[in-house]
Protein backbone atom coordinates (compact mmCIF):
# COMPACT_ATOMS: atom_id res chain seq x y z
CA UNK A 1 0.00 0.00 0.00
CA UNK A 2 0.89 3.65 -0.97
CA UNK A 3 2.08 5.99 1.86
CA UNK A 4 -0.81 8.65 0.84
CA UNK A 5 -3.65 5.25 0.79
CA UNK A 6 -2.15 4.86 4.30
CA UNK A 7 -2.41 8.09 5.50
CA UNK A 8 -6.33 8.35 3.72
CA UNK A 9 -7.25 5.17 5.73
CA UNK A 10 -6.22 6.54 9.22
CA UNK A 11 -8.40 7.90 11.52
CA UNK A 12 -7.11 11.27 12.87
CA UNK A 13 -8.28 13.12 16.18
CA UNK A 14 -10.18 16.17 15.90
CA UNK A 15 -6.96 19.09 16.28
CA UNK A 16 -8.27 20.55 18.88
CA UNK A 17 -8.19 17.18 20.96
CA UNK A 18 -4.86 16.79 19.65
CA UNK A 19 -4.13 20.47 21.37
CA UNK A 20 -5.85 19.54 24.56
CA UNK A 21 -3.48 16.91 25.27
CA UNK A 22 -0.70 18.68 25.44
CA UNK A 23 -1.84 21.29 27.30
CA UNK A 24 -2.93 24.05 24.74
CA UNK A 25 -6.51 25.66 25.57
CA UNK A 26 -9.00 26.28 22.34
CA UNK A 27 -8.06 30.52 22.56
CA UNK A 28 -4.56 29.72 21.45
CA UNK A 29 -5.28 27.80 18.13
CA UNK A 30 -6.44 28.88 14.86
CA UNK A 31 -8.46 25.82 13.30
CA UNK A 32 -7.38 25.19 9.39
CA UNK A 33 -10.43 22.63 9.03
CA UNK A 34 -10.49 19.63 11.49
CA UNK A 35 -7.35 18.31 11.57
CA UNK A 36 -4.60 21.53 10.94
CA UNK A 37 -4.58 24.86 13.19
CA UNK A 38 -2.17 27.74 13.98
CA UNK A 39 -0.76 28.19 17.27
CA UNK A 40 -0.72 31.64 18.66
CA UNK A 41 2.43 32.93 19.41
CA UNK A 42 1.08 34.29 22.84
CA UNK A 43 1.75 30.69 24.00
CA UNK A 44 5.35 31.24 24.20
CA UNK A 45 4.43 34.11 26.90
CA UNK A 46 2.32 32.06 28.88
CA UNK A 47 4.56 29.14 29.37
CA UNK A 48 7.85 30.97 30.20
CA UNK A 49 8.30 29.53 33.61
CA UNK A 50 7.50 26.21 32.65
CA UNK A 51 10.48 23.51 32.82
CA UNK A 52 11.69 22.93 29.25
CA UNK A 53 11.46 19.23 27.55
CA UNK A 54 14.29 17.15 26.53
CA UNK A 55 16.00 18.20 22.92
CA UNK A 56 16.31 14.73 20.53
CA UNK A 57 17.90 15.62 17.28
CA UNK A 58 17.06 13.63 14.59
CA UNK A 59 20.40 13.62 11.57
CA UNK A 60 22.06 11.21 9.16
CA UNK A 61 24.73 9.83 7.36
CA UNK A 62 25.31 10.83 3.78
CA UNK A 63 22.26 10.08 2.18
CA UNK A 64 21.53 8.31 -1.41
CA UNK A 65 19.19 10.60 -3.81
CA UNK A 66 16.54 9.36 -2.34
CA UNK A 67 16.96 9.62 1.33
CA UNK A 68 17.13 7.46 4.15
CA UNK A 69 14.52 7.91 6.26
CA UNK A 70 15.04 10.64 8.90
CA UNK A 71 11.16 12.03 8.68
CA UNK A 72 10.11 8.46 9.04
CA UNK A 73 12.75 7.65 12.25
CA UNK A 74 11.58 11.12 13.78
CA UNK A 75 7.79 10.14 13.24
CA UNK A 76 8.11 6.75 14.63
CA UNK A 77 10.34 7.99 17.73
CA UNK A 78 7.90 10.34 18.69
CA UNK A 79 5.16 7.61 18.88
CA UNK A 80 7.88 5.30 19.84
CA UNK A 81 8.57 7.53 22.88
CA UNK A 82 4.33 8.13 23.54
CA UNK A 83 4.44 3.72 23.68
CA UNK A 84 6.73 3.81 26.76
CA UNK A 85 4.60 6.64 28.55
CA UNK A 86 6.80 9.51 27.40
CA UNK A 87 4.98 13.17 26.67
CA UNK A 88 6.79 13.49 23.44
CA UNK A 89 6.09 16.03 20.50
CA UNK A 90 7.13 16.35 16.73
CA UNK A 91 8.88 19.72 16.09
CA UNK A 92 9.73 19.35 12.18
CA UNK A 93 10.00 21.54 8.95
CA UNK A 94 7.70 22.16 6.39
CA UNK A 95 7.65 19.95 2.69
CA UNK A 96 8.68 22.55 -0.13
CA UNK A 97 7.26 21.94 -3.67
CA UNK A 98 10.57 21.16 -5.41
CA UNK A 99 11.19 18.17 -3.78
CA UNK A 100 7.90 16.73 -3.74
CA UNK A 101 7.11 17.26 -7.32
CA UNK A 102 10.96 16.60 -8.51
CA UNK A 103 12.76 13.56 -7.35
CA UNK A 104 12.87 13.12 -3.39
CA UNK A 105 9.05 13.00 -3.28
CA UNK A 106 7.40 14.64 0.18
CA UNK A 107 8.28 14.72 3.72
CA UNK A 108 5.68 13.69 6.07
CA UNK A 109 7.40 10.19 6.76
CA UNK A 110 6.26 7.03 5.07
CA UNK A 111 4.63 3.71 5.62
CA UNK A 112 2.80 3.33 9.32
CA UNK A 113 5.16 6.15 10.64
CA UNK A 114 3.69 9.60 9.23
CA UNK A 115 2.03 13.29 10.12
CA UNK A 116 -1.01 13.46 8.44
CA UNK A 117 -3.06 15.39 6.28
CA UNK A 118 -0.17 14.04 4.31
CA UNK A 119 -1.50 15.65 1.16
CA UNK A 120 -2.23 19.13 2.85
CA UNK A 121 1.27 19.05 4.48
CA UNK A 122 3.24 18.06 1.09
CA UNK A 123 0.93 20.29 -0.88
CA UNK A 124 0.10 23.98 0.00
CA UNK A 125 -0.35 23.47 4.08
CA UNK A 126 -1.57 26.81 5.78
CA UNK A 127 0.08 28.66 3.12
CA UNK A 128 3.36 29.47 5.31
CA UNK A 129 5.84 29.09 2.22
CA UNK A 130 3.65 31.32 0.24
CA UNK A 131 3.79 34.35 2.17
CA UNK A 132 7.69 33.66 2.35
CA UNK A 133 8.16 34.08 -1.35
CA UNK A 134 5.50 37.25 -1.65
CA UNK A 135 7.42 38.92 1.19
CA UNK A 136 10.18 38.25 -0.82
CA UNK A 137 8.94 38.96 -4.39
CA UNK A 138 7.31 42.35 -2.77
CA UNK A 139 10.77 43.32 -1.55
CA UNK A 140 12.10 42.95 -4.73
CA UNK A 141 9.04 44.60 -7.01
CA UNK A 142 9.89 47.66 -4.37
CA UNK A 143 13.72 47.97 -5.49
CA UNK A 144 13.00 47.72 -8.80
CA UNK A 145 9.91 50.17 -8.21
CA UNK A 146 12.70 52.79 -6.09
CA UNK A 147 14.93 52.63 -9.18
CA UNK A 148 12.43 53.29 -11.62
CA UNK A 149 11.04 56.49 -9.37
CA UNK A 150 14.41 58.16 -9.21
CA UNK A 151 16.83 55.90 -7.34
CA UNK A 152 16.72 58.27 -4.55
CA UNK A 153 19.19 55.86 -2.35
CA UNK A 154 21.47 55.22 -5.51
CA UNK A 155 21.37 51.48 -5.87
CA UNK A 156 24.92 51.23 -8.37
CA UNK A 157 23.84 46.85 -7.45
CA UNK A 158 21.03 44.68 -6.27
CA UNK A 159 21.84 41.69 -4.52
CA UNK A 160 18.52 40.83 -3.88
CA UNK A 161 16.90 37.64 -5.90
CA UNK A 162 13.44 36.97 -6.56
CA UNK A 163 12.08 33.12 -5.89
CA UNK A 164 9.27 30.50 -6.22
CA UNK A 165 8.89 27.53 -4.30
CA UNK A 166 9.51 24.88 -7.61
CA UNK A 167 12.51 23.59 -8.91
CA UNK A 168 12.92 25.73 -12.42
CA UNK A 169 16.67 26.18 -13.22
CA UNK A 170 15.61 28.18 -16.54
CA UNK A 171 14.90 30.55 -13.56
CA UNK A 172 18.66 30.84 -12.23
CA UNK A 173 19.42 33.75 -14.03
CA UNK A 174 16.91 36.16 -16.20
CA UNK A 175 16.92 39.26 -17.78
CA UNK A 176 14.24 41.82 -15.95
CA UNK A 177 12.83 45.00 -17.22
CA UNK A 178 12.97 44.45 -21.06
CA UNK A 179 9.12 46.07 -22.00
CA UNK A 180 11.10 49.24 -23.19
CA UNK A 181 8.79 51.59 -21.32
CA UNK A 182 10.23 54.93 -19.99
CA UNK A 183 12.21 54.94 -16.99
CA UNK A 184 12.28 50.91 -16.46
CA UNK A 185 16.22 49.87 -16.06
CA UNK A 186 17.19 46.37 -17.16
CA UNK A 187 19.00 44.53 -15.37
CA UNK A 188 20.49 40.51 -14.30
CA UNK A 189 18.26 39.10 -11.79
CA UNK A 190 17.69 35.54 -10.86
CA UNK A 191 15.70 33.39 -8.93
CA UNK A 192 16.68 30.99 -6.04
CA UNK A 193 13.83 28.54 -4.55
CA UNK A 194 11.77 29.97 -1.96
CA UNK A 195 13.52 27.45 1.10
CA UNK A 196 16.94 28.71 0.19
CA UNK A 197 15.24 32.58 0.25
CA UNK A 198 16.78 34.87 3.17
CA UNK A 199 13.30 35.50 4.23
CA UNK A 200 12.78 32.05 4.97
CA UNK A 201 16.16 32.03 7.11
CA UNK A 202 15.21 35.30 8.98
CA UNK A 203 11.55 33.69 9.66
CA UNK A 204 12.94 30.19 11.32
CA UNK A 205 15.48 32.27 13.19
CA UNK A 206 13.12 34.65 14.93
CA UNK A 207 12.63 34.57 18.02
CA UNK A 208 8.79 36.70 18.75
CA UNK A 209 7.08 39.12 15.73
CA UNK A 210 9.55 42.09 17.13
CA UNK A 211 12.81 40.19 16.49
CA UNK A 212 11.40 39.62 12.93
CA UNK A 213 10.62 42.48 11.88
CA UNK A 214 14.67 43.71 12.96
CA UNK A 215 16.07 40.61 11.03
CA UNK A 216 13.53 41.85 7.94
CA UNK A 217 14.94 45.38 8.30
CA UNK A 218 18.81 44.46 8.51
CA UNK A 219 18.46 42.06 5.22
CA UNK A 220 20.69 43.80 2.69
CA UNK A 221 19.48 43.87 -0.80
CA UNK A 222 22.27 46.29 -2.83
CA UNK A 223 24.59 48.34 -2.92
CA UNK A 224 25.37 52.42 -3.62
CA UNK A 225 28.44 53.54 -5.43
CA UNK A 226 30.38 54.08 -2.39
CA UNK A 227 29.87 50.26 -1.90
CA UNK A 228 27.91 51.15 1.41
CA UNK A 229 25.12 48.57 1.82
CA UNK A 230 21.28 49.12 1.20
CA UNK A 231 18.99 47.68 3.67
CA UNK A 232 15.39 46.91 3.72
CA UNK A 233 14.52 49.60 6.15
CA UNK A 234 16.13 52.39 3.96
CA UNK A 235 12.78 51.07 1.23
CA UNK A 236 10.41 51.32 4.52
CA UNK A 237 9.45 47.73 3.09
CA UNK A 238 9.97 45.94 6.54
CA UNK A 239 6.37 46.67 7.95
CA UNK A 240 4.27 45.01 4.50
CA UNK A 241 6.49 42.17 5.18
CA UNK A 242 5.50 41.43 8.29
CA UNK A 243 2.64 41.85 7.33
CA UNK A 244 2.84 39.37 4.67
CA UNK A 245 4.27 36.64 7.45
CA UNK A 246 1.92 37.74 10.37
CA UNK A 247 -0.01 34.54 10.36
CA UNK A 248 3.03 32.15 8.89
CA UNK A 249 4.89 32.97 12.10
CA UNK A 250 2.40 31.07 14.18
CA UNK A 251 3.52 27.59 14.20
CA UNK A 252 1.46 24.63 12.82
CA UNK A 253 -0.26 22.47 14.48
CA UNK A 254 -0.56 18.53 13.48
CA UNK A 255 -0.49 14.92 14.46
CA UNK A 256 1.16 11.40 13.16
CA UNK A 257 -0.97 8.43 12.33
CA UNK A 258 -0.99 6.97 16.00
CA UNK A 259 -2.28 10.89 16.92
CA UNK A 260 1.21 12.29 18.54
CA UNK A 261 1.47 16.04 18.21
CA UNK A 262 3.15 17.18 15.81
CA UNK A 263 4.64 21.42 15.27
CA UNK A 264 5.19 21.61 11.83
CA UNK A 265 7.04 25.37 10.63
CA UNK A 266 9.39 26.62 8.93
CA UNK A 267 11.60 24.89 5.80
CA UNK A 268 14.92 25.79 4.52
CA UNK A 269 16.70 22.82 2.84
CA UNK A 270 20.09 21.86 4.61
CA UNK A 271 22.43 21.32 1.49
CA UNK A 272 21.92 25.55 0.32
CA UNK A 273 20.29 26.97 3.43
CA UNK A 274 20.65 26.30 7.61
CA UNK A 275 18.29 23.31 7.40
CA UNK A 276 16.26 23.81 10.98
CA UNK A 277 12.53 24.36 11.85
CA UNK A 278 11.75 27.28 13.05
CA UNK A 279 13.41 28.58 16.43
CA UNK A 280 9.53 29.92 17.66
CA UNK A 281 8.50 26.39 17.15
CA UNK A 282 11.03 24.26 18.81
CA UNK A 283 10.76 26.31 21.60
CA UNK A 284 7.04 26.29 21.56
CA UNK A 285 7.54 22.54 21.65
CA UNK A 286 9.90 22.35 24.56
CA UNK A 287 7.72 24.32 26.62
CA UNK A 288 4.86 21.59 25.93
CA UNK A 289 6.62 18.11 25.73
CA UNK A 290 8.84 15.93 28.00
CA UNK A 291 10.77 14.90 24.72
CA UNK A 292 10.97 16.92 21.84
CA UNK A 293 12.14 15.27 18.46
CA UNK A 294 13.58 17.68 16.06
CA UNK A 295 15.33 16.97 12.84
CA UNK A 296 17.85 18.55 11.05
CA UNK A 297 18.16 18.20 6.79
CA UNK A 298 20.41 15.67 5.22
CA UNK A 299 23.41 14.60 6.82
CA UNK A 300 25.44 15.44 10.05
CA UNK A 301 27.97 17.26 7.99
CA UNK A 302 24.96 19.62 6.79
CA UNK A 303 21.99 20.32 8.90
CA UNK A 304 23.13 18.49 12.25
CA UNK A 305 26.46 21.02 11.94
CA UNK A 306 23.95 24.41 11.14
CA UNK A 307 22.32 23.33 13.89
CA UNK A 308 24.60 23.54 16.17
CA UNK A 309 26.49 26.16 15.23
CA UNK A 310 23.72 28.25 14.39
CA UNK A 311 20.51 27.48 15.62
CA UNK A 312 21.26 26.59 19.36
CA UNK A 313 23.04 30.17 19.41
CA UNK A 314 19.84 31.79 18.83
CA UNK A 315 17.66 28.99 20.99
CA UNK A 316 19.85 28.90 23.68
CA UNK A 317 19.21 25.35 23.98
CA UNK A 318 21.57 21.87 23.37
CA UNK A 319 19.72 18.49 22.72
CA UNK A 320 20.58 16.09 24.66
CA UNK A 321 21.05 13.29 22.40
CA UNK A 322 21.49 12.78 18.26
CA UNK A 323 20.03 10.09 17.00
CA UNK A 324 22.71 9.52 13.67
CA UNK A 325 20.02 7.68 11.14
CA UNK A 326 21.70 5.08 8.66
CA UNK A 327 20.37 2.16 6.38
CA UNK A 328 22.97 -0.51 5.11
CA UNK A 329 22.39 -0.32 1.70
CA UNK A 330 22.81 3.61 1.94
CA UNK A 331 26.54 2.32 3.64
CA UNK A 332 27.43 -0.32 0.93
CA UNK A 333 25.82 2.36 -1.86
CA UNK A 334 29.18 4.82 0.35
CA UNK A 335 31.15 1.84 -0.27
CA UNK A 336 31.35 1.99 -3.69
CA UNK A 337 28.74 -0.65 -4.50
CA UNK A 338 26.56 -0.45 -7.84
CA UNK A 339 22.85 1.16 -6.92
CA UNK A 340 21.19 -2.45 -8.76
CA UNK A 341 23.03 -4.40 -6.25
CA UNK A 342 22.85 -2.66 -2.83
CA UNK A 343 20.04 -5.37 -1.96
CA UNK A 344 22.75 -8.19 -2.22
CA UNK A 345 24.65 -9.20 1.21
CA UNK A 346 28.40 -7.93 1.02
CA UNK A 347 30.47 -7.07 4.20
CA UNK A 348 33.18 -5.62 1.82
CA UNK A 349 31.46 -2.88 0.51
CA UNK A 350 29.54 -2.31 4.21
CA UNK A 351 33.24 -2.27 5.49
CA UNK A 352 34.07 0.43 2.86
CA UNK A 353 30.99 2.28 2.97
CA UNK A 354 30.91 2.38 6.89
CA UNK A 355 33.86 4.80 7.24
CA UNK A 356 31.02 7.65 6.19
CA UNK A 357 29.04 6.65 9.43
CA UNK A 358 31.96 6.25 11.73
CA UNK A 359 33.09 10.40 10.56
CA UNK A 360 29.83 11.08 11.50
CA UNK A 361 29.77 9.38 14.75
CA UNK A 362 33.22 11.27 15.29
CA UNK A 363 32.04 14.46 14.77
CA UNK A 364 28.76 14.49 16.92
CA UNK A 365 30.55 12.76 19.51
CA UNK A 366 34.16 13.90 19.94
CA UNK A 367 34.26 17.19 17.83
CA UNK A 368 30.88 18.09 19.34
CA UNK A 369 31.29 16.55 22.38
CA UNK A 370 27.15 15.87 22.74
CA UNK A 371 25.67 11.95 23.37
CA UNK A 372 25.12 9.81 20.22
CA UNK A 373 23.05 6.79 19.32
CA UNK A 374 23.16 4.94 15.56
CA UNK A 375 19.49 4.21 14.60
CA UNK A 376 19.03 2.13 11.43
CA UNK A 377 16.39 2.03 9.36
CA UNK A 378 15.46 -2.17 8.88
CA UNK A 379 14.80 -3.29 5.39
CA UNK A 380 13.66 -7.23 5.21
CA UNK A 381 16.69 -7.74 2.84
CA UNK A 382 19.33 -7.07 5.86
CA UNK A 383 21.36 -9.63 6.84
CA UNK A 384 22.12 -10.98 10.10
CA UNK A 385 25.51 -10.97 9.60
CA UNK A 386 25.73 -7.33 8.07
CA UNK A 387 23.43 -6.37 10.84
CA UNK A 388 26.40 -7.93 13.58
CA UNK A 389 29.18 -6.65 11.36
CA UNK A 390 27.40 -3.22 12.12
CA UNK A 391 26.76 -3.13 15.46
CA UNK A 392 30.31 -5.09 16.51
CA UNK A 393 32.24 -1.85 14.66
CA UNK A 394 30.21 0.63 16.60
CA UNK A 395 30.62 -1.46 19.77
CA UNK A 396 34.23 -0.46 19.38
CA UNK A 397 33.62 2.94 19.19
CA UNK A 398 31.46 2.95 22.64
CA UNK A 399 27.85 3.43 20.81
CA UNK A 400 25.20 1.87 20.48
CA UNK A 401 22.65 0.64 18.07
CA UNK A 402 19.07 0.32 17.40
CA UNK A 403 17.17 -1.21 14.71
CA UNK A 404 14.04 0.48 13.90
CA UNK A 405 10.70 -0.84 12.18
CA UNK A 406 8.61 2.28 12.65
CA UNK A 407 7.75 1.97 8.52
CA UNK A 408 6.03 -1.49 8.76
CA UNK A 409 5.60 -0.91 12.47
CA UNK A 410 4.63 2.62 13.62
CA UNK A 411 5.49 3.36 17.10
CA UNK A 412 5.84 0.10 18.16
CA UNK A 413 8.85 -0.62 15.90
CA UNK A 414 10.71 2.46 17.60
CA UNK A 415 9.60 1.56 21.23
CA UNK A 416 13.75 -0.15 21.70
CA UNK A 417 15.24 3.26 20.32
CA UNK A 418 12.69 5.13 22.71
CA UNK A 419 13.78 3.16 25.16
CA UNK A 420 17.71 3.79 25.08
CA UNK A 421 17.12 7.05 24.17
CA UNK A 422 15.59 7.99 27.49
CA UNK A 423 18.84 6.49 29.82
CA UNK A 424 21.15 8.01 26.79
CA UNK A 425 19.18 11.29 27.64
CA UNK A 426 20.18 10.99 31.13
CA UNK A 427 23.49 11.14 30.64
CA UNK A 428 25.35 15.14 31.07
CA UNK A 429 26.62 16.44 27.89
CA UNK A 430 28.31 19.88 26.96
CA UNK A 431 27.70 21.17 23.60
CA UNK A 432 31.27 22.02 21.88
CA UNK A 433 31.42 24.93 18.89
CA UNK A 434 33.59 23.99 16.13
CA UNK A 435 34.12 27.72 15.72
CA UNK A 436 34.02 30.39 17.86
CA UNK A 437 32.71 33.90 16.32
CA UNK A 438 35.34 35.86 17.03
CA UNK A 439 37.38 33.81 14.30
CA UNK A 440 37.96 35.65 10.94
CA UNK A 441 35.47 34.23 8.62
CA UNK A 442 38.03 31.98 6.73
CA UNK A 443 39.17 30.57 9.95
CA UNK A 444 35.76 29.60 10.31
CA UNK A 445 35.08 27.88 6.91
CA UNK A 446 38.73 25.95 7.64
CA UNK A 447 37.23 25.04 10.82
CA UNK A 448 34.30 23.26 9.55
CA UNK A 449 35.91 22.25 5.94
CA UNK A 450 39.10 20.20 7.90
CA UNK A 451 36.94 18.94 11.00
CA UNK A 452 33.69 18.36 10.35
CA UNK A 453 34.31 17.42 6.50
CA UNK A 454 37.66 16.05 6.99
CA UNK A 455 39.21 18.18 3.99
CA UNK A 456 42.78 18.71 3.90
CA UNK A 457 42.21 22.45 3.05
CA UNK A 458 40.46 25.27 1.51
CA UNK A 459 40.70 26.62 -1.55
CA UNK A 460 38.87 30.08 -2.38
CA UNK A 461 38.29 31.50 -5.34
CA UNK A 462 39.32 35.21 -6.93
CA UNK A 463 35.71 36.35 -6.50
CA UNK A 464 35.09 35.05 -2.91
CA UNK A 465 38.12 36.30 -1.61
CA UNK A 466 37.09 39.67 -2.65
CA UNK A 467 33.66 39.23 -0.96
CA UNK A 468 35.14 38.03 2.22
CA UNK A 469 37.13 41.46 1.66
CA UNK A 470 34.18 43.83 1.34
CA UNK A 471 31.93 41.90 3.92
CA UNK A 472 35.14 42.30 6.69
CA UNK A 473 35.37 46.23 6.04
CA UNK A 474 31.27 46.37 6.03
CA UNK A 475 30.54 48.58 9.54
CA UNK A 476 34.00 48.26 11.33
CA UNK A 477 33.91 44.27 10.95
CA UNK A 478 30.58 43.68 13.13
CA UNK A 479 29.64 41.39 10.28
CA UNK A 480 33.12 38.73 10.65
CA UNK A 481 31.72 37.85 14.14
CA UNK A 482 28.32 36.00 12.37
CA UNK A 483 28.16 32.11 12.21
CA UNK A 484 28.54 30.38 9.32
CA UNK A 485 25.89 28.18 6.12
CA UNK A 486 27.98 26.19 4.29
CA UNK A 487 26.34 25.18 1.00
CA UNK A 488 27.76 22.03 -0.43
CA UNK A 489 26.26 19.00 -2.08
CA UNK A 490 24.70 16.66 0.34
CA UNK A 491 26.24 13.69 -1.38
CA UNK A 492 29.45 13.48 -0.09
CA UNK A 493 31.48 14.71 3.08
CA UNK A 494 33.33 16.73 -0.04
CA UNK A 495 32.17 19.14 -2.88
CA UNK A 496 31.90 17.03 -5.24
CA UNK A 497 28.83 14.85 -5.33
CA UNK A 498 30.62 11.61 -6.92
CA UNK A 499 33.16 11.19 -4.27
CA UNK A 500 31.34 9.28 -2.19
CA UNK A 501 34.45 7.18 -0.44
CA UNK A 502 36.06 10.14 0.34
CA UNK A 503 39.28 8.06 0.45
CA UNK A 504 41.63 10.22 -1.32
CA UNK A 505 43.03 13.83 0.58
CA UNK A 506 40.50 16.67 -1.02
CA UNK A 507 39.96 19.99 -0.69
CA UNK A 508 36.89 22.05 -0.39
CA UNK A 509 36.32 24.76 -3.12
CA UNK A 510 34.85 27.90 -2.20
CA UNK A 511 33.16 30.01 -5.03
CA UNK A 512 31.26 32.73 -3.39
CA UNK A 513 30.92 34.30 -0.17
CA UNK A 514 27.38 36.23 0.38
CA UNK A 515 26.48 38.22 3.21
CA UNK A 516 22.84 37.65 4.79
CA UNK A 517 22.63 40.03 7.57
CA UNK A 518 19.11 39.82 8.70
CA UNK A 519 19.24 35.81 8.94
CA UNK A 520 22.78 36.62 11.12
CA UNK A 521 24.54 34.48 9.12
CA UNK A 522 27.10 34.37 6.38
CA UNK A 523 26.66 31.45 3.06
CA UNK A 524 29.85 29.86 1.68
CA UNK A 525 28.96 28.45 -1.63
CA UNK A 526 31.08 25.55 -2.50
CA UNK A 527 31.61 23.16 -5.78
CA UNK A 528 28.89 23.33 -7.88
CA UNK A 529 26.19 23.75 -5.53
CA UNK A 530 23.47 26.51 -7.11
CA UNK A 531 20.35 27.67 -4.88
CA UNK A 532 17.84 27.36 -8.00
CA UNK A 533 17.58 23.16 -7.95
CA UNK A 534 16.57 21.77 -11.69
CA UNK A 535 14.01 18.67 -12.43
CA UNK A 536 15.21 15.19 -12.87
CA UNK A 537 14.92 13.54 -16.44
CA UNK A 538 11.36 12.05 -15.11
CA UNK A 539 9.88 14.27 -12.44
CA UNK A 540 7.54 12.79 -9.59
CA UNK A 541 5.46 15.30 -10.78
CA UNK A 542 5.03 13.00 -13.89
CA UNK A 543 3.44 10.40 -11.64
CA UNK A 544 1.08 12.75 -9.48
CA UNK A 545 -2.74 12.93 -10.20
CA UNK A 546 -6.35 13.47 -9.02
CA UNK A 547 -8.89 11.17 -9.75
CA UNK A 548 -12.20 11.92 -10.36
CA UNK A 549 -13.68 11.82 -6.43
CA UNK A 550 -11.19 14.58 -5.65
CA UNK A 551 -8.33 11.97 -4.42
CA UNK A 552 -4.46 13.05 -4.82
CA UNK A 553 -2.63 9.95 -6.09
CA UNK A 554 1.06 9.82 -6.76
CA UNK A 555 3.07 11.84 -3.74
CA UNK A 556 5.14 9.48 -1.79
Amino acid sequence: MEDIEIARNSKLDNIVKIAQDIGIEEKYIEQYGKYKAKISLNLIEENKNRKDGKLILITAINPTPLGEGKTTMAIGLADGMRKIGKQAILALREPSLGPVFGIKGGATGGGYSQVAPMEDINLHFTGDIHAITSANNLLSAMIDNHIYAGNDLGFETVTWRRCVDLNDRQLRTVDTGLSQEKNIVPRKDGFDISVASEVMAVFCLAKDLKDLKRRLGNIIVGYNKQQQPIKVTDLKAEGAMAVLLKDAINPNLVQTLEHTPAIIHGGPFANIAHGCNSVIATKMAMQLGEYVITEAGFGADLGAEKFLNIKTRVLEEVPSAVVLVATIKALKYHGGMPKDDIKTESIEFLERGIENLLKHVDNIKNKFGLNIIVAINKYTHDTQREIEFLQNKLQEKGVELSLVESWEKGGEGAVDLAQKLVKLCDNKTELKYIYNLEDSIKEKICKVAKNIYGATDVEFSEEAMEQIYKIEKLDNGRYTKLPICIAKTQYSLSDDAKNLECKSPFNIHVKEVKLRAGAEFIVILTGKIMTMPGLPKKPAAEQIDIDDNGNIIGIF
